[in-house]
């Protein structure tokens, strides 16, 4: 595949052609299976990323930190007390002093205007870990793990259960139209109750005409029946969102809890239907913010039922684990 991203940042997926994406998606399946066979892949040998992180992170910075270390480089992580960005110093002030020291950048935090600020000024590779509007590494991650269940993923239906838009929502949204997969958002939709979300009408119009480009399609619902029907994929995540007010948790509860992925709403999609979740999720009580929500409102399983979570159906840890592969092959596609 001629393909060359060499120096660009990964920002979105706006920013990427169908057939980058799908390079950056063969490069991961190649390092998963190196790393399983255990191939050394020191590649960046010499060369030094930072991690720059505003919100906390498991997945994200642990993929970061060792898909690095695998292709030989050095890695250093900022936590969110570690950094004077934008309290002491400017975002362009800080890219810039990191551009001289570093051959790449991961930012994971708040508004997409900080990523894109920090791309413009550092003069190296910058990587979106996460923000308010998007989370390409994730995406990425989940479609390899489609990829690896399905092969053929042209065609595929994948509905998002819960609350419409949000940063994850909103790059599945991008990265399906992208790729021909029909994708369907089944929930409560914006407006119409307290606690609602709604995608953005620009970003909407803009992946449903990429999506007809494609041959799929985009479609929006609160039918709980139509968007499971004829499902490949139900993906759901977090009814409040790392950063969002705890008040929003009585009313998207109320609003949410219909939409709960069960294994009733699984039986209604395809029989190999799978099952993904970008993690941390609430399917028991074994955190604090479980037992909290247990104790306060007396729901013991929100987005998603505990069954269907540890069920055969369930593939979040394979996801999970994706997330490293995919991290690799854009800090190597970008660094090379």
């Amino acid at each position: 595949m001629g393909v060359n991203i060499a120096g660009r940042s990964f920002l979105k997926l706006l920013d990427y052609t169908t057939e980058e994406i799908e390079y950056l998606l063969e490069l991961s399946a190649n390092f998963k299976s190196m790393k399983r066979a255990g191939v050394p892949h020191k590649y960046l040998e010499g060369k030094n990323i930072v991690l720059l992180f505003e919100k906390t992170s498991t997945r994200t910075r642990c993929a970061f930190e060792v898909g690095a270390l695998d292709l030989g480089m050095g890695v250093t992580y900022l936590d969110p007390g570690s950094s004077q960005m934008g309290k002491k110093e400017s975002i362009e002030d800080t890219a810039r002093v990191l551009g001289r020291m570093y051959d790449g950048i991961e930012y994971r935090g708040f508004e997409q205007a900080k990523v894109e600020e920090l791309a413009a000024k550092a003069g190296v590779p910058v990587w979106n870990g996460l923000t308010t509007e998007f989370h390409p590494t994730q995406v990425l991650a989940d479609i390899l793990t489609i990829r690896e269940e399905f092969g053929e993923i042209k065609g595929r239906k994948l509905t998002f259960f819960g609350k419409a838009a949000g940063n994850v929502a909103d790059s599945l949204m991008v990265i399906c139209a992208k790729l021909g997969i029909n994708y369907c958002s089944c929930g409560p939709i914006g407006g119409n109750s307290e606690g609602a979300t709604s995608y953005d009408p620009e970003l909407l119009a803009e992946c449903s005409r990429i999506a007809a480009e494609h041959g799929s399609t985009i479609t929006i619902t609160e039918d709980i029946e139509e968007g499971a029907r004829d499902a490949d994929v139900i993906y759901t995540d977090v009814w409040v969102g790392m950063g969002q007010p705890a008040e929003l948790w009585e009313s998207r509860i109320k609003l949410m809890s219909p939409y709960r992925v069960t294994a009733e709403v699984m039986s209604m999609a395809k029989p190999e239907a799978i099952f993904l979740h970008c993690l941390p999720s609430f399917h028991d009580t074994n955190t604090t913010v479980g037992a909290e929500i247990a104790e306060k409102f007396g729901v013991t399983e929100m987005e998603v039922t505990d069954e269907v979570f540890e069920s055969d159906k369930s593939r979040v840890f394979q996801e999970a684990e994706n997330r490293m592969h995919t991290i690799k092959a854009v800090t190597y596609a970008t660094l090379k």
